[in-house]
């Protein structure tokens, strides 16, 4: 029997597992089918307010501090650093944003001033773990603490003495500018209120993407791309991520790889001081104690959910965005609609599992997932109200457990340097 005739009686080998790879078509069509679920759970519920203007302006406005945050949180651990103090950040941004704007009496002084704040903590946290080695996770909780600590003696000693403010709330900042594209809001808003499949959906989210959009968002929304594009297409970029993947060799290659972390670590902070602004300036238009929420350790989220990417972070903060608009406002019914998606969505991945990739098991999870999430539909007409408050944080969990399976962070993220250490 020769070679080739035992090799012929071998069994087959299964096909490997095709490789997704998300392009830009491909996000293309991923949201289009989206928009598509959105409106088939709105036709069957009566839940109108999934795909309506307001929703998804809320929605945007919800997503931006989260987006910041991520974004600030990605610049630093790309350069092998972990920033848990994003949220002391975000919060010393909130008081330096609006202490700023009243001072200068222009909000566009509150942005520059939040970002500074939030610099500062990041040169903080530089200072600690970059220069002294102090543990990342010490440095970043302790942030946290003395950065709420901070801000609340500051208000006492700052905002208490004026007109309208007091020991835990500053007065009302100045106004930040809106713009809308003109000529197509109302036209928007007639087709969103005829209810038509599909059409009526799109009407609903280009009007709450195009109209009444604050100046900061627009600031935001083009920090993802331009962050993209200093990381990954420069030769600045390419330091900074050599020093979060492989520090030794950059340092080899005459990479001052203490200089370009501390470099990162203080635009991570100015990234998180500009989200803590957003909420000061434009969310609420006034600096009240607490005013975070969280949202520091959501946009850290976020940022892992994105794979450390950009394009990923701004989906992950535009979905923590988007549930946390619908819980604030039709509670129980558009939650209740929602899982409806969710079933359609798990059922789609069932589908995709088991004819693209050939995994059997991960479409058995999937399909039984769906099932349930659709009998749990199929048996309640609303979401209790206390559940629909924790849905952006059940969100969170569930969106980092689905995705661990494929997340790669930096390979030198949290790793101690020492210079001229040998690996």
């Amino acid at each position: 029997m020769t070679a080739t005739d035992v090799a012929a009686e071998k069994p087959a080998a299964a096909p490997p597992a095709r490789r997704f790879k998300l392009t830009f078509p491909v996000l293309l069509l991923g949201l289009a089918g989206l928009v598509v679920l959105l409106s088939v759970a709105r036709l069957a519920t009566g839940a109108n307010d999934i795909t309506s203007g307001g929703t998804i302006s809320a929605a945007l406005g919800l997503a931006v501090p989260i987006g910041l945050a991520g974004l600030g949180g990605l610049w630093s651990e790309r350069a092998g650093v972990v920033n848990i103090g994003l949220e002391g950040m975000m919060i010393l941004g909130t008081w330096f944003g609006a202490w700023g704007a009243i001072q200068f009496d222009n909000p566009w002084a509150g942005v520059l001033a939040g970002a500074l704040g939030g610099a500062i903590g990041g040169a903080i946290h530089a200072l600690a773990t970059v220069t002294f080695g102090v543990d990342q996770i010490i440095s970043g909780v302790a942030i946290n603490i003395v950065g709420l600590g901070f801000t609340q003696y500051l208000s006492k000693l700052v905002f208490s003495t004026m007109k309208g403010g007091g020991a835990k709330q500053s007065p009302r900042v100045p106004m930040m500018g809106k713009i809308s594209i003109p000529g197509i809001g109302q036209p928007l808003l007639d087709l969103q209120n005829k209810r038509w499949f599909l059409v009526s959906d799109l009407a609903g989210v280009l009007h709450g993407i195009t109209q009444n959009v604050s100046l900061f968002t627009v600031l935001a929304i083009v920090l993802v791309p331009l962050s993209f594009y200093v990381l990954w297409r420069t030769a600045f970029g390419l330091r900074i991520r050599s020093c979060g993947e492989r520090p030794v060799a950059a340092e080899s290659l005459g990479v001052n790889v203490y200089l370009y972390k501390w470099i990162a670590v203080i635009i991570s902070g100015g990234l998180a001081g500009l989200g803590g602004a957003f909420l000061s300036l434009v969310a609420a238009g006034i600096y009240r104690d607490g005013q975070t929420g969280g949202r520091g350790y959501i946009g850290l989220a976020a940022m892992i959910f994105g794979n450390w990417r950009p394009g990923g972070l701004a989906g992950g903060a535009a979905l923590f965005g988007y549930t946390d608009a619908l819980q604030l406002r039709q509670g129980g019914v558009s939650v209740h609609a929602l899982l409806l998606v969710v079933a359609l969505l798990l059922a789609a991945v069932a589908v995709y599992q088991l004819v693209r990739q050939r995994r059997n098991k991960a479409a058995l999870v999937a399909g039984i997932a769906a099932m349930a999430v659709f009998a749990l539909f199929a048996l309640t007409d609303t979401v209790p109200e206390a559940f629909t408050s924790f849905t952006p944080h059940l969100t969170t969990l569930l969106v980092l457990s689905l995705a661990s399976q494929r997340l790669r962070m930096p390979a030198a993220d949290g790793v101690p340097y020492r210079r001229g250490q040998a690996k």
